[in-house]
């Protein structure tokens, strides 16, 4: 894993994917807003832990669930 270079996290809602900035401040789009969440709140719902998802690295806490949370329709 690269060295982070930040942990600063945006979302930002296009169309009907999400863009997600890894702990490398590398962008991810998240295709399946509903799965990812759904996933974040099944194996990450407390605590901090990170989450790997094809060679993208998330740094996962109350304030990235949060977040994620609100482009949740369900």
């Amino acid at each position: 894993m690269e060295k982070a270079q930040g942990l600063d996290i945006f979302l930002k809602k296009m169309s009907k994917s999400i863009k997600v900035k890894d702990l490398n401040n590398r962008v991810y789009l998240i295709d399946d807003i509903e799965q990812f969440v759904s996933h974040i709140n099944e194996y990450h719902a407390h605590g901090v832990s990170i989450h790997e998802e094809k060679g993208f690295f998330f740094q996962i806490d109350d304030s990235f669930r949060e977040k994620i949370n609100k482009f949740s329709t369900k």
